[in-house]
């Protein structure tokens, strides 16, 4: 029996490591916003310690039904306050380590999903 790997049309992760993210066949050296949906740009925080609520009222204005929330080089959560924005509309937001969130993230798109990971690359740490 031949085995093939699933295909997906979702925008992938193919790998991480300390100081890289590669999404679809690309190294970024800097944190970043990717979507199942093609989404894919910079996210201005280098260390978790950065966070504002305007980085969540960002996250906030994306059409997606789920945000997985990548903390850098352990699992940190954010001020809960900050996160009105995205209850207000409704959206999921699951806090996890960056390489757990990068999994993450693949799995649900490869699922057909319309997910949002929002992830910090702590480089340098």
């Amino acid at each position: 029996m031949k085995f093939q790997p699933d295909r997906s049309d979702a925008q992938t992760i193919h790998g991480y490591g300390p100081d890289w993210i590669g999404v679809d066949g690309e190294k970024h050296t800097q944190s970043l916003i990717v979507g199942s949906s093609g989404l894919l740009q910079p996210w201005s925080c280098s260390r978790f310690e950065e966070l504002t609520p305007a980085h969540f009222e960002h996250l906030a204005t994306l059409e997606t039904e789920l945000i997985i929330f990548g903390s850098g080089n352990r699992n940190r959560f954010p001020n809960p306050a900050w996160l009105q924005p995205l209850m207000a509309r409704r959206l999921g937001l699951e806090t996890m380590d960056t390489a757990a969130a990068c999994r993450t993230y693949n799995i649900l798109a490869g699922e057909g999903r319309n997910v949002v990971a929002a992830l910090i690359l702590e480089t340098g740490t």
